[in-house]
């Protein structure tokens, strides 16, 4: 099994590992949840019926094992040195979003005996610190819905093989509600005439026309629109020909709900015409 691609799902409880597994599963992997790390030396020599179908191996792995934390290194640079390549997926997600998925699935934390939830949470946080540094990809799931999740495993499942394309995701944001930490390329647009203090426009978002058209028809946006969408058309091949499985490109604004959005769509709509992998999305234009 040393040719198939393997993943390790990790992350905090709560942070969507189950979604991510599913979306595995979905992708023509072999999967196995709650998988004991000391066993995995053990089960990549197992013979597999039908290994030639299999596309990947992808395991979950964290902190519901007690042993995990004791022995993932040893047992990860042992497959490494026996010829395996994988890959770490380290899932989180903001503290209240993940006590929202705790009430709302009713589920306990691995971590809560004899603790509250909060404070499960953040020990859970500080111990996963070293794994997390180590993971070759870190993905926040709390702006996404387990669809959303599910897509973006799902392209990575894909893209693990040579022959995908790299995948690009733009993104809008407001830099108020945080930067997000899996962009890869961050534009700050806030030098751009802001929408939101003209009273006709202030209620409505970067989607409608009107807040299109204040945006992109200003003088200023036109230039910088020329001149980025120039310097995304040098770098992305760059970073394809790289061997990147996925680029995300974010753009900002104050609140992420006017200047951000329509500037995050003219990047997608220029880079759609000649490219299938691409996704758009806005995170914070709801808010």
């Amino acid at each position: 099994m040393k040719n198939l691609k393997i993943f390790i799902i990790t992350g905090l409880s709560g942070s969507g590992k189950s979604a991510a597994i599913a979306a595995f599963e979905d992708a023509g992997f072999y999967c196995v949840d709650n998988m004991p790390v000391a066993l995995l030396p053990k089960f990549l020599k197992l013979p597999i019926k039908s290994s030639n179908e299999i596309k990947g191996l992808a395991f979950v792995m964290d902190l519901r094992e007690k042993e995990f934390l004791s022995k993932y290194r040893l047992v990860f640079d042992s497959i490494k040195q026996s010829g395996h390549s994988f890959e770490i997926l380290f899932l989180e997600a903001d503290e209240d979003i993940l006590l929202q998925r705790f009430s709302q699935t009713r589920r306990h934390h691995p971590l809560s005996h004899g603790k509250n939830l909060v404070d499960s949470i953040r020990m859970e946080k500080e111990r996963l610190t070293d794994l997390k540094a180590a993971a070759d990809r870190i993905i926040d799931t709390s702006h996404y819905n387990v669809h959303e999740l599910k897509s973006m495993i799902m392209d990575i499942a894909l893209k693990s093989r040579h022959s995908s394309p790299m995948k690009l995701y733009v993104l809008s944001f407001g830099y108020k509600f945080g930067i997000p930490s899996d962009a890869d390329l961050i534009i700050d647009v806030r030098f751009l005439t802001n929408p939101f203090f003209n009273p006709e426009l202030r209620d409505l978002d970067g989607e409608n026309e009107k807040v299109r058209n204040f945006v992109l028809k200003n003088r200023d946006t036109k230039t910088f629109m020329k001149k980025y969408l120039d310097l995304l058309d040098y770098l992305v091949p760059l970073y394809e020909k790289e061997g990147k499985a996925y680029l995300t490109v974010a753009v900002g604004c104050t609140g992420g709900r006017h200047r951000s959005v329509p500037v995050a769509r003219t990047i997608f709509e220029h880079f759609k015409k000649n490219r299938g992998q691409i996704n758009l999305l806005h995170r914070d234009i709801k808010s």
